[in-house]
C-alpha cells in the first residue's frame, strides 16, 4: 500500500488514503461475512407453530397454580369453620354446665329452706310442749299452796310505753316514733288483735294486743338491737324478738293480700291513664326495681350471699338479700319478691320470681312494667336503650322511662328510710328475715296509703349498682314496640309538665 501511494502526488495520495482507509472500516471481509452467516444459521429459533405451543404450556401452568392456591385456601378455610365450630360446641357446653350448676345451687337453696323450716316447727313443738308442761307444774304447785302470785316475771319498768300509750301523748311525738299517727296504729292493731291476742295464765299475763304491735314497729322503725327495745318496753329479750316474729308473720297473713295486691280489673285502666298522664308512654302499671339488704355472713352456702358490687363500692366484705317489688304512681308496692341470695343478678331475680310467671303466662299482655338497664326487654318488660349514639327519638324515650324509674327507686328510698331495720345487718335468723321485710312493705303501704307524711330527716339514699342481663334476651316484637313508642314521643307535641318539673 505504501508503494501504491507514492507514485501519486501529495494532494492525490492523502485523499486516496482517507477513501482505503474507509473501505477498511466499513467493508468487512468475505471470511467474516462467510462466518456470520455461519453463526446466524447455526441458531435455532422457534417457529410461528413453536411459540403457540409453549405460550399453552405456560397458560396451563398458570391455571395449575391457581387451581393449587385455591384448593389450599378453601381447605384453610374448611379447617378454621372446624375450629370455630369446635369453639362454639365447648362454649355451648360450658354455659350448660353452668346453667346445671346454677340450678343444682337453687335446688339445694330450696331445700335447705325446707330443712329449716322442719328444724323451726320442731323446735315451736318442743317449746310448746315445755310450756305445758311447766304451766302445769305452775299450776299445781299455786293450787297447792293456795298463793296467787306470778312466776318467771322480772319487775321491769314499763313507764316510756305507758306513757306513749296514753291518749294524751302528742301525736306529733307519737308519730316521730312509730312512723305513722295514731289512727293509722290503731287500724293495724284492729285488724291483728284477733291473731296476735293471747290469754292470761296463772304464770304470767298476756301483753296487751297494742304493745305487741308497738314492740314490733319501733324495732323495724329504729333498728335498736332487742336489749335496748326490751328495756324501752320492760319486757324480756327473749319475748320481744317473739313478739316481733309473730306479729310479722301475722302482718304477712292478715295485712298483705289487704295492702299489696296487683290492681284489678276495674282499677287497671285507670293505673295506666295515670302513668301516661305523667310519662307519656301508654300502658305503663308500675316500675319495678330491685335491692339488696344487708345481713350477717350466714353459716352454709355463704358464696351465695356474697355481694362483690357492695363489697367492690364499700371496701368492706357485704352479704345481702334481695327484695324485688314493683311500685305504681302513689308509692305503693303492688308486688314483691323477697328472699334470693344476694350474688344473683337483677334479671336473675326476676326470672325466679312470680312476676316473671305472670309475665310469660300471658296475664300481663298488652301492658308495660318499667325496668332499669339490669332487666331484659320481654313483651311485657320495658327498659331502657343501653347503647351508645342514641337517637333523638330513642334519648327522649329513655328520659321519659327513667322519670318512672324514680318513682320505683324514691318508693325504696322512703321503705329503708321508714324503717331503719332495713339499712344495717340484722341478728334475725335467715329463714326468718324474709316475714320480716315483707311486713316492712306491708307496713310502707299502709303508711303511704292513709297518707301517712315522710320526714325529709329520715331521707336515705338508695344504692344499687346495675348490672346488664346476663342472658340480653330481647323479643323482636317488644323491639318493635319500643322503637313505636320512641318515635310516638319524639313526634307527639304535648309535653307532660311533671318531666321539667
Amino acid at each position: 500500500m505504501m508503494m501504491c501511494l507514492a507514485e501519486y502526488g501529495d494532494a492525490d495520495t492523502e485523499e486516496y488514503g482517507l477513501a482505503a482507509a474507509a473501505d477498511i472500516l466499513i467493508c468487512p471481509k468475505e471470511e467474516e461475512i462467510d462466518t456470520l452467516q455461519q453463526q446466524h444459521q447455526d441458531l435455532d429459533f422457534p417457529s410461528g407453530e413453536q411459540l403457540v405451543v409453549i405460550n399453552e404450556e405456560r397458560r396451563q401452568n398458570t391455571w395449575q397454580m391457581l387451581v393449587v392456591l385455591l384448593v389450599c385456601e378453601e381447605q384453610a378455610r374448611m379447617e378454621q369453620e372446624e375450629i370455630d365450630r369446635q369453639i362454639k360446641l365447648e362454649w355451648e357446653k360450658f354455659k350448660d354446665e353452668h346453667r346445671k350448676r346454677l340450678e343444682e345451687l337453687f335446688t339445694h337453696y330450696r331445700k335447705m329452706q325446707d330443712d329449716f323450716a322442719e328444724l323451726d316447727e320442731i323446735e315451736r313443738c318442743q317449746f310448746k310442749r315445755a310450756r305445758v308442761a311447766a304451766c302445769s307444774i305452775g299450776s299445781a304447785v299455786a293450787t297447792q299452796q293456795s298463793i296467787q302470785r306470778r312466776l318467771w316475771v322480772k319487775n321491769r319498768s314499763q313507764a316510756w310505753w305507758e306513757r306513749c300509750s296514753d291518749s294524751r301523748f302528742p301525736d306529733e311525738e307519737f308519730q316521730r316514733a312509730f312512723r305513722m299517727s295514731r289512727s293509722t296504729f290503731e287500724v293495724i292493731c284492729d285488724e291483728l288483735g284477733s291473731v296476735v291476742a293471747k290469754e292470761d295464765t296463772m304464770l304470767r299475763a298476756a301483753v296487751p294486743v297494742k304493745q305487741r304491735v308497738a314492740v314490733c314497729i319501733w324495732r323495724l322503725a329504729t333498728g335498736e338491737p332487742l336489749r335496748l327495745v326490751s328495756k324501752r318496753f320492760g319486757l324480756g329479750i327473749s319475748t320481744c324478738h317473739k313478739l316481733i316474729l309473730e306479729v310479722c308473720a301475722a302482718i304477712n297473713d292478715v295485712l298483705l293480700p289487704k295492702y299489696v295486691q296487683w290492681p284489678t280489673e276495674e282499677i287497671l285502666q285507670q293505673v295506666m291513664e295515670d302513668f301516661e298522664a305523667f310519662s307519656g308512654i301508654p300502658n305503663v302499671v308500675g316500675s319495678l326495681y330491685t335491692t339488696h339488704i344487708p345481713i350477717i355472713a350466714p353459716k352454709i352456702n355463704v358464696g351465695a350471699y356474697f355481694n362483690k358490687r357492695h363489697t367492690d363500692r364499700n371496701q368492706r366484705t357485704s352479704y345481702s338479700i334481695t327484695l324485688q317489688g314493683v311500685v305504681n304512681l302513689r308509692g305503693s308496692f303492688t308486688d314483691v319478691c323477697i328472699g334470693w341470695p344476694g350474688s344473683m343478678s337483677d334479671d336473675r331475680v326476676l326470672q325466679n320470681s312470680a312476676l316473671y310467671q305472670k309475665g310469660s303466662s300471658g296475664t300481663l299482655q298488652g301492658s308495660w312494667v318499667v325496668g332499669g338497664v339490669g332487666y331484659p326487654l320481654l313483651d311485657w318488660l320495658l327498659v331502657p336503650y343501653s347503647h351508645v349514639d342514641l337517637s333523638w327519638a330513642q334519648h327522649a324515650l329513655n328520659e321519659r322511662l327513667m322519670e318512672i324509674q324514680k318513682i320505683g327507686k324514691g318508693a325504696f328510698s322512703r321503705l329503708k328510710g321508714r324503717w331503719k331495720f332495713l339499712q344495717r345487718r340484722t341478728e334475725v335468723k335467715l329463714q326468718e328475715l324474709p316475714a320480716v321485710l315483707g311486713a316492712c312493705c306491708v307496713l310502707h303501704n299502709v303508711c303511704e296509703q292513709h297518707g301517712e307524711g315522710f320526714d325529709p330527716d329520715l331521707s336515705y339514699e338508695v344504692v344499687d349498682d346495675a348490672m346488664f342481663p346476663e342472658v340480653a334476651s330481647m323479643s323482636l316484637s317488644a323491639l318493635e314496640a319500643r322503637d313505636s313508642i320512641a318515635q310516638q314521643i319524639i313526634h307527639n307535641v304535648h309535653l307532660t309538665p311533671s318531666l321539667f318539673e
